[in-house]
């Protein structure tokens, strides 16, 4: 596991008694915590219409999280491309660059990030942006690449930029995207781990090297709570539980509390469903979560980096979260 990496995604989630601009400092401060632990990266995703989470304006926030960093790789995870014309994004990241340098990734998938009515309003096309994907990401590997790939249409000062482009899914359809075009693939096993496994062998079998990578390469992103013993770090994954359990309910609660018992706030039936959800979780103290990362890998095959998603309500417990996260990467990392 020498060449395992370390990274996380931040959904900017509200928590309960906070704001929509307490949300944007924990964003900040998360990150600032996370370059200082040498993190690898961290993405932020895109939603809309959610009243618990403040990640409409990924490009906004991408920026602001640039401007408070220095070396850190930033970027999205993901762009939802069907709601965003392919020319704005690569001048937007152009721009980033221009500014920031290179520190940006552009991870992009193709969902909509919220419902259907909330799709409609934001797609240019009613609802077969998800059809043309495939075409869309070459539109920015031609935008974002030299000047003797160009059209008439340029996406000015994104030409010659060279942008890593991520393929970001939940299913073995975006295996297959991502393989054929010899791209990074990033799976969502933080709320969707059921084709995990087909897909990531998908993606190893079929992948052809490209231009922009010579052999696969593969994150996967997993729910981590992380504590000094396992019954405290159960107790603080209660929050994550009531999360996920009022996005199921499409209740889309603010980031709640913990509680000692799950079953005085949450049904047996939506505690069972929020655990399927998020049954790959990495939840326990240091020793507990390196034998869980040990046994993924044995179930699931090598990956390349697992992208932390932390919902932790205490915030300063959620940086020392990270902080176990990476000390338990780094002791697999030498053995």
């Amino acid at each position: 596991m020498s060449h395992l990496k370390y990274s996380a995604l931040n959904l900017v989630p509200i928590r309960e008694g906070g704001s929509e601009h307490t949300a944007i400092d924990d964003m900040v401060e998360l990150a600032k915590t996370l370059e200082d632990l040498s993190f690898e990266r961290y993405w932020i995703a895109e939603h809309h219409n959610a009243p618990n989470l403040v990640s409409s304006a990924t490009a906004i926030l991408i920026q602001h999280t640039l401007a408070h960093t220095a070396n850190m790789r930033i970027g999205s995870g993901g762009i939802m491309l069907p709601n965003h014309a392919p020319l704005v994004v690569a001048e937007q990241f152009g721009t980033l660059k221009t500014i920031y340098g290179d520190r940006l990734d552009l991870g992009l998938g193709r969902a909509p990030g919220t419902d259907m009515a909330t799709a409609t309003a934001l797609r240019r096309e009613q609802h077969d942006g998800v059809y043309r994907f495939p075409e869309e990401i070459d539109q920015l590997l031609q935008y974002f690449g030299p000047d003797t790939k160009q059209g008439y249409v340029k996406a000015i000062p994104a030409v010659g930029k060279d942008i890593p482009l991520y393929v970001l899914g939940s299913s073995t359809d975006s295996a297959h995207l991502a393989a054929r075009k010899g791209l990074p693939y990033v799976f969502a096993g933080h709320f969707a781990p059921q084709q995990m496994k087909e897909a990531l062998a998908i993606y190893r079998e079929l992948f052809e090297p490209s231009e922009y990578l010579s052999e696969p390469y593969i994150i996967v992103c997993l729910n981590v709570v992380m504590a000094d013993t396992n019954d405290e770090a159960h107790y603080l994954a209660t929050t994550q539980s009531q999360m996920f359990a009022s996005i199921m309910k499409g209740r889309m609660q603010k980031m709640q509390p913990p509680v000692k018992n799950i079953h005085s706030v949450l049904s047996p039936h939506e505690v069972t469903l929020s655990d399927a959800r998020i049954r790959q979780s990495l939840v326990g103290d240091q020793t507990t979560v390196a034998q869980h990362i040990q046994d993924f890998i044995h179930h699931y095959g090598n990956i390349d980096e697992i992208m932390a998603v932390s919902y932790i309500y205490d915030t300063q417990l959620q940086h020392r979260s990270y902080r176990y996260f990476k000390e338990v990467m780094e002791t697999l990392a030498i053995q």
